[in-house]
């Protein structure tokens, strides 16, 4: 491959066999190689991969924050890009990230992309969700905190500097599937914290949505997006009240 970057591409994958060819391919176009790290893929996800360039090596799943530092394990470029299966490179990004390679990138340990999430072929314009900050370019040898859910990048002591790589994020196949994996969620980041004995009142759940609401909505703008935008932050303050509801649950009379 000509004209790649120091960096290496990492991706984690289970079944995204729709979506991991516009992850890759956009990978592909800057960095000197790509990793796919997956989990048992049924669905073709392995051989298209395989056939794009990249190279795919198997990995029992065993958490987010394992599986993708295990994924950063595997590379080989002392830069590393980590995108999930549903996130991808747009051509101009891919200019932007060479542009910051050719000038400020040893300026900082980790630099911020911009995400913009599209919900069911809409793309948000306002809202966290439009472009939301997210630590995807870092040196090899950062990891991830331990966590089961909400996994991040520990920076502690690092450079962190805020890029012009914008990242592009498609987030559901449909609006079913979106709220089953924000209830998954849910309920792994209500056992996190119950293990770790947090308690919360009776009116946290329902103060936790509201509050979500009116900062995506009104606060950040997110009326803008319409009835896309009003589905997509509805489910997240489902899942706000929802996660506060299954903490109480677990620790009631604890």
């Amino acid at each position: 491959m000509t004209d790649t970057l120091p960096l290496s591409g990492a991706v984690i994958t289970f079944n995204e066999a729709d979506r991991i060819a516009r992850c890759i391919a956009s990978m592909r176009a800057v960095c000197d190689d790509v990793v796919v790290l997956d989990s048992g893929s049924t669905d073709g996800t392995v051989e298209i991969a395989r056939g794009l360039g990249a190279r795919v090596e198997h990995r029992d799943w065993d958490g987010f924050a394992r599986q993708k530092n295990a994924a950063i394990e595997r590379t080989r470029q002392p830069w590393v890009l980590l995108l999930d299966a549903d996130e991808w490179l747009e051509p101009q990004a891919q200019v932007a990230l060479r542009r910051l390679f050719a000038g400020d990138v040893e300026h900082a340990d980790c630099w911020l992309l911009r995400r913009r999430t599209h919900f069911l072929g809409h793309a948000m314009r306002a809202g966290s969700f439009a472009r939301e900050p997210v630590h995807r370019l870092f040196r090899r040898e950062l990891r991830h905190a331990d966590v089961p859910v909400h996994e991040y990048l520990d920076v502690t002591g690092r450079r962190v500097r805020m890029s012009d790589v914008e990242l592009e994020h498609d987030t559901a196949r449909s609006e079913a599937e979106y709220w089953a994996k924000l209830q998954r969620y849910a309920r792994l980041w209500a056992e996190e914290r119950a293990a770790r004995g947090k308690r919360v009142g009776p009116g946290r759940a329902l103060a936790a949505g509201i509050a979500y609401l009116l900062k995506n909505l009104v606060l950040r703008g997110g009326l803008v997006d319409g009835a896309a935008g009003w589905r997509f932050h509805l489910l997240h303050a489902r899942y706000a009240v929802l996660k506060y509801r299954l903490l109480r649950a677990l620790t009631r009379g604890a």
